[in-house]
């Protein structure tokens, strides 16, 4: 198929290690920088640098566009092993999808801009209801 075929597998693949790597540390530039290091050596591994670059591209991006996602789970009450083998279960269709020609790049470009809206949806914390509270 050639390069552009590989480089999307593994920006795909880079992005579901980013969710994967967020489900179990939900912080916001760890888990970035935990899958872009991650990403990158094994599309250096496996294939050149150019394949590297997307592997951690999209590592980076992934764990950007999934660390508020869990971070916002884990606020609300969700439990930490829950909430990381749903994320491990989320990261392997991430993954499996990687394979469809182009659909590893979109992934990539879609999970930051999910985490955007999700950001924006979230309730606002109201002053009102925190003075109901005193006794």
């Amino acid at each position: 198929m050639g390069a552009w075929y590989t480089i999307g597998i593994l920006v795909g693949a880079g992005a579901a290690l980013g969710v994967l790597v967020a489900g179990f540390m939900p912080r916001f530039g760890v888990a970035a920088a935990v899958a872009l290091a991650v990403g990158a050596a094994i599309g250096y591994v496996l294939f050149d640098w150019d394949e590297a670059v997307g592997g951690g591209i999209g590592g980076l991006l992934g764990g950007l566009g999934a660390t508020p996602v869990v971070a916002g789970a884990l606020r609300r009450g969700g439990t930490r092993g829950g909430t990381a083998a749903l994320i491990a279960i989320g990261a392997a269709v991430v993954a499996g999808l990687a394979f469809v020609p182009v659909v590893g790049y979109l992934e990539a470009a879609a999970l930051p801009l999910l985490a955007l809206r999700a950001r924006r949806r979230e309730p606002d914390r109201h002053a009102g209801l925190r003075t109901l509270a005193r006794d």
